[in-house]
């Protein structure tokens, strides 16, 4: 006895080539719909602290369409030889096709490897990241476009109303029909009413997606703010005296950042001045502290250079930073028995996150002042930033203010949504 599933099967593949090509198109354009919107939502970062609470969720809602596109291109793929042959004359179709079959293969293999990035070799995920956006926002308006431009309402829409058969006399040697008569006038206009409602699609796209499209190629020509050198000729903080770098620093011990940073917040973008800036350790430790910027400079700090990932599957290597080891600083304060967590504070007033005791007291673990031998910009984290290179960059809380020793669990900002408490990056 055959089991509900593979009735099902037996009874697609026995359903004629045309009602099947037509029922994976349709599948098709509403599943491309569905994660472009998911898509285009979890790359804007001005959504990240509004739609935090669903974040989570929608990423894994937006693999699962992914992994419903791949099944859908298997389906087609016995069809395929059909498809080409029937469409052997018509050039655009032709284009059309593998157009859309080069971006959903793109789309596909780049999404693959974002979504197993822990399993793959180093450095495979920032290059299917930077694939996957170009194909995003080349394909979604060709895509979105097309489909419109080619649907069912819009074919309502241009085609001429069938007028009566009878004879107009245009003058007196030629005779027209109604239909040919008033096909004959509307050659006269600049423009038919499809070119007119396709422009007008057209225009739509490039208002609603040209300002997104725009700020994310100025980020990849120009890096557009999202190089050390850029963000920082944009700080916004008011920092004085700026950090004196140590010789490690200064001779960039680790040859200068490779790769791009993408500045994601869940608030604004907060800024600093060192007449008001405080840091502070505090908890289950034996000398709470309270320092000023100045005080804060005279700590001894140490050079290292460690990479940097996002858990969204981009890296940026070989970063020379400069802080104080996190070890030092809770031996200085001297750590209580009692304490099990370190917890982290961001100046933003909403961002926290947290270690256990032996997380926190790893070797490279840092409370940086500098990367790349300059303070730390204001929209990368600085003036002070935690730098944990094992963990991903969710754990590296920005504009760190606070220090705490906690004898309890305490979820983080992401973690509270959905995100690991132990963001281990793969070695």
């Amino acid at each position: 006895m055959k089991n509900e599933g593979e009735w099902q099967m037996i009874k697609w593949y026995r359903k004629p080539y045309g009602k099947k090509l037509k029922k994976l198109h349709f599948w098709n354009a509403w599943v491309v719909v569905f994660l472009a919107v998911t898509g285009i939502i979890l790359y804007i970062p001005s959504l990240r602290g509004p739609l935090a609470f669903m974040r989570v969720g929608l990423k894994e809602v937006h693999i699962i369409a992914g992994i419903v596109s791949v099944i859908i291109l298997l389906l087609y793929f016995p069809l395929i030889s059909r498809h080409v042959k029937q469409i052997l004359e018509k050039k655009n179709q032709q284009f059309n096709l593998g157009f859309v079959l080069f971006l959903l293969a793109g789309w596909m293999i780049s999404g693959i490897i974002i979504w197993q990035e822990r399993n793959l070799p180093k450095g495979w995920s920032a290059i299917a990241l930077l694939w996957h956006d170009w194909l995003t926002w080349i394909g979604i308006p060709y895509v979105s476009y097309h489909s419109i431009s080619r649907s069912r309402w819009i074919k309502r829409k241009v085609k001429s109303q069938k007028a009566p058969t009878r004879i107009i006399h245009q003058n007196e040697n030629e005779q027209l029909t109604a239909d040919q008569f008033i096909k004959s006038k509307l050659k006269n206009l600049p423009f038919s009413r499809k070119t007119f409602l396709r422009s007008v699609f057209g225009l739509v796209f490039i208002f609603a997606l040209g300002p997104y499209i725009f700020r994310w190629l100025k980020r990849i020509f120009d890096n557009g703010g999202t190089s050390i050198e850029e963000v920082s000729k944009l700080d916004g903080n008011k920092m004085i005296p700026n950090p004196t770098p140590l010789t490690e620093s200064q001779q960039l011990i680790g040859g200068g950042a490779k790769g791009e940073f993408r500045i994601y917040t869940v608030t604004e973008i907060p800024s600093f001045s060192s007449d008001s800036w405080k840091f502070a350790i505090g908890g289950l430790v034996d000398k709470p502290r309270l320092f000023t910027w100045e005080e804060f400079l005279k700590i001894k700090r140490r050079v290292q250079v460690s990479d940097f990932h996002c858990v969204t599957g981009w890296s940026v290597y070989s970063v020379t930073w400069e802080g104080i080891p996190l070890s030092d600083f809770l031996d200085q304060a001297g750590v209580s028995s009692k304490a099990k967590n370190v917890l982290f504070i961001s100046g933003d007033g909403v961002y926290t996150d947290t270690l256990s005791l032996e997380q926190a007291r790893m070797d490279d673990v840092l409370v940086a002042v500098l990367m790349d031998g300059k303070p730390i910009p204001q929209k990368l984290g600085g003036p002070v930033r935690l730098v944990v290179p094992k963990m991903y960059a969710y754990k590296s809380v920005k504009w760190l203010q606070g220090i705490e020793l906690i004898d309890e669990e305490h979820l983080g900002y992401w973690e509270v949504r959905g995100y690991d408490t132990n963001a281990w990056v793969k070695s």
